[in-house]
């Protein structure tokens, strides 16, 4: 398939072709349409010029830029890239999970080697416009089910992770564990929800339902949460918390409220990010390799860029719970 072939197929010159293939603006939406159902129908990819064609960008979009947990990818992504040669330009969508398409039309714009996406995903449309132009995209922590749309990802074993952390505090002695979990539709959360569970489960301990609590990865959810759940008239006397984030946050309720931690509240928390080591008392956490998920994400984009195929095209990294002193037996009465 060429694009002369392409162009006569969909009743435009080869020029409205080529700039539909160079992502510019400047043709008409329903043209556009008709030309990239054709790109896509007929598997078309650009031919790559000597050395390969690359441009020398990578394209990182979050779906928010506001937290110590992206400045890890950005530094995971940032090794690999620097080592070949490349540069990254930088992206947010605004807190959307999907970004905006104006995102895709600066990616075709700039021909990038490759787009990693955070805690994001692609709309089937967009996802073909990229593979049309022969610009592979990975996912970083995927929000929902990997196998569903065929992007490769990379992310860490969440579940493993949540079952480690309360299991640490069942075997403390805790039997009442509240749990902050982040949005319902992310996987991440589901899954770390569904370690808690099992824990509780294989234990011999009651799931129960008002100690499940949905945050947002955020401070202020684990401090909100964190409130409603030491007010409680039976509090619980542990607290998982779905990132470092909302361990913060959790730490933030109990000096409101006048709980210490670890003596009378045992917290811990997901991620291990520098924070997790520099506050009162250090905080127990599930250790996400963050900066090893962006660098596998990075190699795994640019060797598809290259026409490799590599044999795993999804991920899961595993995850350690490190041991800190946020953590202790429940009180006695």
């Amino acid at each position: 398939m060429t694009i002369s072939k392409i162009a006569k197929a969909a009743g435009v010159s080869v020029p409205t072709v080529s700039k539909v293939l160079n992502g510019r603006n400047d043709v008409a939406p329903e043209t556009r349409s008709r030309i990239e159902e054709l790109i896509h129908r007929h598997g078309y990819r650009r031919r790559r010029g000597p050395g390969g064609g690359r441009s020398a960008t990578v394209d990182l979009v979050f779906h928010e830029l506001d937290s110590a947990w992206a400045i890890e990818v950005i530094r995971g992504v940032e090794r690999v890239t620097r080592a070949e040669g490349l540069s990254v330009v930088l992206s947010e969508s605004g807190g959307a999970q999907t970004p905006r398409d104006a995102w895709v039309d600066s990616v075709l714009a700039r021909q990038s080697a490759a787009a990693i996406l955070v805690f994001s995903d692609l709309a089937p449309a967009q996802r073909d416009r990229l593979t049309a132009r022969g610009i592979p995209c990975v996912v970083v922590d995927p929000t929902g089910d990997p196998g569903d749309d065929g992007i490769p990802s990379i992310g860490s074993a969440n579940w493993s992770g949540g079952l480690a952390a309360t299991r640490h505090l069942i075997e403390l002695g805790h039997e009442r564990i509240g749990v902050i979990g982040g949005p319902r539709d992310v996987l991440c959360s589901r899954a770390r929800i569904d370690g808690y569970r099992a824990a509780l489960e294989t234990a011999g301990l009651d799931v129960v339902p008002e100690l499940i609590r949905e945050g947002d990865f955020h401070v202020e959810g684990g401090r909100d949460n964190g409130r409603e759940l030491l007010r409680m008239d039976h509090p619980p006397t542990a607290v998982f918390a779905g990132s470092d984030l909302q361990a913060m946050g959790v730490y933030e309720a109990a000096r409101e409220l006048g709980v210490r931690i670890p003596e009378e509240l045992s917290v811990v928390g997901f991620d291990d990010l520098p924070v997790a080591r520099w506050v009162g008392p250090p905080l127990t956490t599930v250790r996400q390799p963050l900066t090893e998920m962006a660098e596998e994400a990075t190699r795994l984009a640019l060797s598809l860029s290259r026409g490799e195929r590599p044999a795993n095209l999804r991920l899961d990294l595993a995850t350690d719970l490190v041991v800190r002193q946020s953590t202790a037996a429940p009180r006695t009465a």
